[in-house]
């Protein structure tokens, strides 16, 4: 049973086939009371920069052999997507001003200074004391459960394949030329996955009649460059989908056809789920 004090819940298949990990470090949506009454933004706003209902798009990947990882806590408290140490000098007080990455410095931190359209989060900066309790209660154990998820699938099949999901907004996308893509493929440029590995996540979701782009405008972020280890045969792909392909972005409920588009992402996740498993077992069966 789920603990309920955890930041992540997470769902094991009765047979783990391949593996493969579906994570959702963004979709998380247990907004509690006291971050609430100390924010200038109402939950709808602060609900603009989740990924929402991520989280069940990729439920079915158990009923297909696969884990899955999903955050509880939002992302707008803390940022799973981002290294505890990539804390913003606006944000936190008391912080050096050491150099930011072009995140950070966007106010998109471990803990986020903005939600979507640069809203701000807090009229003031939150002492070290609160960002510390909240990447130890929140950051790591997420990332304790994903190192965990990862060391035993290597243990288990000699690979770890984490397909780390994340919705965009679809302006993201205004700035293209021509057709803008239903969904962004991030692999660091080749960094965090194999070839194969990406080429057969490509073509899963080609498979459905949805266009794909590659590493543009999103390459993967903290996740894909902290795990993904090709050449040890752990690979991490960062899949972002238009979020108005399934969602009204307005008010963040399911279009009417939601379940149609989740029909159709569970074809995605199927093929997945069994990526180079083997026929005859995994190395526990055997050995």
């Amino acid at each position: 049973m789920q603990q309920p004090d955890l930041p992540y819940v997470l769902n094991r298949p009765r047979h783990w086939a391949s593996g493969v990990i579906f994570a959702s470090p963004h979709s998380g949506h247990d907004y509690p009371d006291w971050f609430l009454q100390g924010t200038r933004l109402p939950v709808p706003v602060l609900r603009s920069s989740e990924d929402a209902f991520v989280d069940r798009l990729i439920a079915p990947a158990t009923d297909f052999g696969a884990v899955t990882l999903a955050a509880r806590i939002p992302r707008c408290i803390v940022d799973l997507n981002r290294g505890a140490d990539e804390i913003d000098p606006l944000v936190v007080r008391g912080v050096p001003r050491h150099p930011l990455n072009q995140r950070t410095l966007a106010g998109l931190g471990v803990i986020p200074r903005v939600v979507s359209q640069g809203r701000v989060i807090h009229d003031r900066p939150i002492d070290r004391a609160e960002a510390d309790h909240r990447i130890d209660a929140c950051w790591r154990p997420y990332h304790q459960a994903l190192a965990g998820l990862i060391a035993q699938a290597r243990a288990r099949f000699g690979r770890a394949i984490l397909i780390d999901m994340h919705s965009m907004p679809h302006d993201a996308l205004s700035h293209l030329q021509g057709a803008r893509p239903d969904m962004v493929l991030g692999n660091r440029h080749g960094l965090s996955a194999a070839a194969r590995i990406s080429d057969a996540v490509a073509l899963a979701v080609e498979a459905q009649g949805w266009r794909l782009r590659r590493n543009s405008p999103f390459s993967g972020a903290y996740i894909c460059s902290a795990y993904g280890r090709p050449a040890q045969n752990v690979h991490v792909v960062q899949l972002e989908i238009d979020r108005s392909l399934y969602m009204n972005e307005a008010t963040i409920t399911p279009r009417a056809d939601f379940d149609d588009f989740a029909a159709r992402m569970a074809q995605v996740i199927g093929r997945l789920a069994t990526l180079e498993a083997d026929p005859a077992g995994d190395r526990i069966a055997a050995e």
